[in-house]
């Protein structure tokens, strides 16, 4: 995701970026809106996806905000030691959460309708699983970022001869990394699982970054390599709107078209302004 192109070092950033605002925007307001076209209203667990979106709020803060006010390096950079910080503490925080949603508070994240049906999900994994499930994970993770690097190239030049903002490297990345997961969401939405949705939704942004910090963290420190997080003012207001309006729905423990309607503007809003910066 580094070699090649003037853009190398900020790729990284607008792909992470481009996730959340994706699955914050896009994919939960999709969800919502088909979700209320379809059943008027729908309800889901808020204990799991609060404490999922506040790992996300304190991940993106240290990893996309906190390298703009940092005084070691330049402005919106790291120095070795606090990428490798970052990356531990985005590491930790995907792991408890993925403890937390598989093994302590799994009726966190159970229909709200029927939690108590032990049919209702799936029974826990034998640590056998769990362990070949990680190893897969890892390996998942690695294809995924060498395919984004053998893309990176081919979207960088696509985006240029179109007359684009290289900002748009990132969206397009990201949104070919999670529409398996948008698929998924929207069509559990539809099929009134509105609590599938929402963990794919937190459980993917929190993977994005999770798991993507700290492996471009690792291959820039070892390979000294040139690594810009810190977003552009532009993309922080956005982001901390985004934020703002996720917190207000996933507090609510129900949803309709309303909320639907509100993040597909933030949505619109942000590929708009991504074009048009």
């Amino acid at each position: 995701m580094f070699a090649g192109g003037v853009n190398a070092a900020v790729i990284p950033r607008d792909t992470i970026y481009a996730a959340v605002m994706l699955i914050f925007t896009g994919v939960v307001g999709l969800c919502l809106l088909i979700g209320g076209l379809k059943h008027r209203e729908q309800a889901f667990r808020v204990e799991g996806a609060r404490g999922g979106l506040a790992a996300l709020i304190v991940m993106v803060s240290l990893s996309l905000v906190l390298p703009i006010f940092t005084t070691t390096t330049t402005s919106g950079t790291y120095s070795s030691s606090q990428l490798e910080f970052v990356a531990a503490t985005s590491l930790a925080l995907w792991g408890v959460f993925v403890f937390i949603q598989t093994v302590r508070h799994r009726d966190y994240f159970l229909p709200v309708s029927d939690a108590s049906n032990p049919d209702a999900h799936a029974k826990p994994p034998t640590k056998g699983q769990a362990r070949a499930s990680f190893g897969l994970l890892i390996v998942s993770l690695v294809t995924v970022v060498g395919l984004a690097k053998m893309l990176s190239p081919t979207v960088e030049r696509l985006v240029i001869e179109a007359g684009a903002p290289k900002a748009v490297i990132g969206i397009v990345i990201a949104m070919l990394v999670l529409l398996p997961e948008t698929v998924a969401a929207v069509r559990a939405a539809y099929a009134n699982r509105l609590q599938t949705s929402m963990n794919l939704a937190v459980g993917s942004a929190l993977a994005s970054i999770g798991l993507t910090i700290p492996v471009i963290a690792m291959a820039a420190v070892v390979f000294k390599l040139p690594l810009h997080l810190g977003l552009d003012p532009k993309d922080l207001v956005m982001l901390w709107v985004t934020l703002t309006v996720t917190t207000v729905t996933l507090g609510t423990g129900r949803t309709n078209l309303m909320q639907g309607a509100v993040h597909l503007v933030l949505f619109a809003a942000f590929l708009f302004l991504a074009f048009v910066p």
